[in-house]
């Protein structure tokens, strides 16, 4: 792509600003989908339709958990779960706050998006961690009152590119 307009335009579309989104009658917003967003409580039904007469499918006992939600349908999102498992929440049990959750092994972090600078600490697969800042490669996160950097694609909870200003 050489045109620089061009360029600056999709850059632009790329920033996750935070907007006030408006709520319709019907329950639904006006946000994008897909979208990430994290589990309210440590207390979260999942079930398979969009309505409380539909079965159960998964209870999630973790608060902060990010969901990715997928459609909007009246009160009730379709989420993906970080394993790829796909069902309905009521919206009332998930939040904008954006979290992570570490994926496959131990992971580095590090007190500055460089692999070259020091390693801040080192965190276990399956934490979820607290996303202030992300852009390009790198995104800052904490947990427990330690901060530091890690490489995007260690955790999953993000879209490609997605720049985060918390």
């Amino acid at each position: 792509m050489n045109n620089p307009m061009l360029r600056a335009l999709l850059a632009a579309c790329l920033i996750a600003t935070p907007v006030a989104a408006a709520e319709f009658a019907d329950g639904t917003t006006d946000l994008p989908t897909p979208r990430f967003v994290s589990i309210k409580s440590g207390s979260a039904m999942m079930r398979t339709g969009p309505g409380e007469r539909f079965p159960i499918l998964w209870e999630y006992k973790r608060a902060g958990l990010p969901m990715e939600i997928l459609k909007e349908y009246e009160i009730w999102r379709q989420v993906r779960d970080p394993e790829g498992v796909t069902g309905w929440m009521n919206k009332a049990l998930l939040t904008g706050a954006r979290t992570g959750i570490i994926r496959d092994s131990v992971r580095l972090l590090y007190v500055a998006p460089d692999l070259k600078s020091r390693i801040a600490w080192r965190i276990a697969p399956g934490a979820v961690v607290n996303i202030t800042l992300c852009e390009d490669l790198w995104c800052r996160v904490s947990k427990d009152g330690k901060s530091g950097y890690i490489l995007r694609a260690h955790m999953w909870g993000t879209y490609a590119r997605e720049k985060i200003e918390g």
